[in-house]
């Protein structure tokens, strides 16, 4: 058996293409899975990249808020309904039950 890898652990020839019950699958460099951003060499810097988009205006409009003189309560809530669930979702995603071997 040989190595075929390089010093990073990529594929140094990776087949041509791959099929899908007879059917050719085209081959990408990243794609979307439940709202997970997945790329060819496994890396999450452009998921982790889309999230930051995604929860700095919202991290900016909490800001805002504590600048308008809005309670603990009002920040928390706010917090708990606007940003966490963008933060924590990946994490449901990831372990979600629906995603099986073909």
């Amino acid at each position: 058996m040989t190595n075929n890898r390089d010093a990073h652990g990529t594929l140094k020839d990776p087949p041509l293409f791959a099929t899908l019950k007879g059917i050719p699958v085209e081959r990408v460099k990243t794609f979307k899975l439940l709202g997970v951003h997945v790329t060819n060499d496994l890396k999450w810097m452009q998921h982790v990249d889309a999230i930051s988009s995604k929860v700095s205006p919202r991290l900016y409009f909490l800001k805002q808020l504590k600048r308008s003189g809005a309670g603990p309560m009002g920040l928390l809530f706010f917090y708990v309904t606007a940003i966490r669930p963008v933060l924590e979702y990946v994490k449901s995603a990831t372990w979600h039950s629906s995603l099986t071997l073909a």
